[in-house]
């Protein structure tokens, strides 16, 4: 009898034989990245990296087939969508705009405002099943969309392929553990600054390293939020005693004259009900950042010459509206958003160092491409 692998035996009801373990995948990380931690119950294998790229970019798994993953997190735009909100399969916007998905398996939260949120299998639960906002618009339809992916031949060999030891292979479970198994592959570590970090010192120009080095100053302050090979403070890697994430308020609203940001986006007070977390939100990757506009949590600021001014001020000055405020008297924001002024060169040159951040092989690698298209 041909051997039809241990989904399809077990389903006949003949003795399956033992199938041979999945090959490990392992990750191609440049000299200076540490290595991740991967979760013991969720292992980096081959045929479950297959599996999670196709299940990003399956439409499947939305209400109507209209969106996958990949929707609001575009391989070009490093994994963002371009839009200052991301919004659902009914429409309706979500309250912050999506979060690059660079290097995300060193970070330990993992969304702009939810500290509750440590692990990727689990954050994928949030667009797929959430109901408030509605993004996929999968709630309730858990059933539905085991039983298409169980129909797939192809699906049906690659879940029994990744998870082996499973007695029901397809399952939401194993949904998001393939999915994150996917995003813990997106390294990005290819630019100019990190060929300039290995030891190509024409890597970079004279106006870049000269922006690296006011980045890198006291006098702008950069680097403590957006710091480290993943330019960011919110970090977990092998050797870490303790994983570090933190919060900030940066001055960008100040709506009531005592620190109060939009209802609709007050950062983690949303969660932990802690005045002092009102307008704190997680510091995200600066890594492809001139491809990943707008700017901030709600996409309200749309160049980075823009970001840069706001910093410099010390916090946003907004005029009119129901947001008017003046954020650099925001009593909340941050000890490290104090102001600064630069020259006209000077800004330039931290311009151009954020734009050498940008990895052209991680925006085209085909392995982190839809392959339902390549």
């Amino acid at each position: 009898m041909r051997y039809l692998g241990p989904f399809v035996a077990i389903a006949l009801g003949v003795a399956a034989c033992t199938s041979p373990p999945p090959e490990p995948y392992v990750l191609a990380l440049p000299n200076h990245f540490a290595q991740p931690v991967i979760p013991a119950d969720n292992p980096l294998t081959v045929p479950k990296v297959e599996l999670g790229r196709r299940l990003f970019y399956d439409t499947t798994l939305s209400s109507d087939a209209s969106m996958s993953c990949s929707s609001c997190h575009q391989q070009e735009l490093a994994f963002t969508d371009g839009q200052a909100a991301a919004s659902g399969v009914t429409g309706q916007p979500t309250p912050r705009g999506s979060m690059s998905l660079a290097n995300i398996g060193y970070a330990p939260k993992l969304t702009w405002a939810n500290p509750l949120i440590e692990r990727l299998e689990h954050q994928a639960m949030i667009p797929m099943f959430g109901e408030e906002p509605v993004e996929m618009g999968l709630a309730g339809k858990e059933k539905e969309l085991v039983a298409a992916l169980s129909a797939d031949a192809e699906y049906a060999r690659l879940f029994a392929r990744s998870f082996p030891d499973s007695g029901n292979p397809v399952s939401v479970e194993n949904i998001t553990k393939a999915i994150a198994t996917f995003e813990r592959t997106l390294i990005s570590g290819d630019s100019k600054y990190d060929r300039y970090i290995a030891g190509d010192e024409d890597a970079l120009t004279m106006t870049e390293k000269r922006g690296m080095e006011l980045f890198l100053s006291e006098r702008l302050e950069c680097f403590h939020c957006h710091g480290g090979f993943t330019f960011s403070d919110s970090i977990d890697h092998v050797g870490m005693p303790v994983p570090e994430s933190s919060y900030h308020n940066t001055g960008l609203y100040n709506v009531d004259g005592e620190g109060a940001y939009p209802e609709s986006n007050r950062g983690t007070f949303e969660i932990t009900g802690d005045p002092l977390d009102m307008g704190a939100f997680k510091a995200p990757t600066l890594r492809n950042i001139t491809v990943t506009a707008p700017y901030m949590h709600d996409g309200s600021i749309e160049t980075l010459e823009g970001v840069l001014d706001h910093y410099a001020a010390g916090g946003r000055k907004i005029d009119t509206g129901p947001d008017s405020g003046d954020g650099s008297e925001n009593p909340l924001k941050s000890q490290f958003v104090v102001g600064f002024i630069l020259n006209r060169e000077e800004k330039l040159a931290v311009l151009a160092f954020l734009a050498a951040l940008t990895d052209e092989t991680f925006l085209s690698d085909p392995r982190f491409a839809d392959p339902f298209t390549n």
